[in-house]
């Protein structure tokens, strides 16, 4: 059974995030929220950042990040 809470180290994934989709370059069942550092479920990401090929773990927190450093220029 899949802890969410804490997955196994070797299942993180690496991906490349698009417009609107992502690809996974190495398989894995989850990846890092670049802001919170909280594993994402492959199947429950949502929010992500072309530019900055992060992954956010919620719409507050993609938000925090953009304003953080996108919103600051203008």
């Amino acid at each position: 059974m899949l802890n969410r809470a804490q997955p196994p180290g070797g299942d993180e994934a690496v991906v490349r995030y698009e417009d609107a989709d992502f690809t996974l370059l190495k398989p894995g069942r989850f990846v890092r929220c670049a802001v919170t550092g909280q594993a994402i479920p492959i199947d429950e990401l949502r929010y992500w950042s072309v530019d900055r090929q992060e992954a956010y773990v919620s719409a507050d927190i993609a938000l925090q990040r953009w304003r953080a450093t996108d919103g600051a220029r203008g």
